[in-house]
């Protein structure tokens, strides 16, 4: 898996972004109205507060998001993604897929393909007391 990361934020970079950068970005453009409080956001990347945050302003300073206050929350705040940081992903998503289908799906073959999903499916059921 470090061959498939190496190779997909090496892509990345090209256009500009770190693979951080395109996870943040890709997360709040599922969001309603493209807006997250940094705490669900956080939660929802598996990341810490102030890791999210600190990202969040360099983030911020190359007009990606903003920051805007919480009205239901006034030690918080919302990450909002801009129109700059909307078309950057827009450009970026096909050539982040392009990047992930040539290091990762086109090596395997069917066989690994359905070993993956089926990897997956027994990942997905909830443990029992024998696990």
């Amino acid at each position: 898996m470090v061959a498939v990361q190496t190779g997909t934020a090496h892509d990345l970079a090209a256009i500009g972004l770190s693979e951080p950068d395109y996870e943040v970005l890709s997360t709040l453009s599922e969001q309603p109205d493209h807006t997250s409080t940094l705490g669900k956001q956080a939660d929802k990347m598996g990341w810490s507060r102030s890791r999210l945050s600190r990202h969040a302003t360099r983030m911020e300073a190359r007009g990606l998001l903003q920051r805007a206050p919480d009205p239901t929350d006034g030690r918080g705040c919302l990450l909002v993604l801009t129109a700059h940081g909307l078309d950057t992903l827009d450009n970026a998503a096909p050539i982040h897929l392009e990047s992930v289908r040539h290091h990762f799906i086109d090596r395997l073959t069917p066989e690994d393909l359905t070993a993956i999903e089926q990897i997956d499916q027994r990942l997905k059921e909830p443990l029992t007391g024998d696990d």
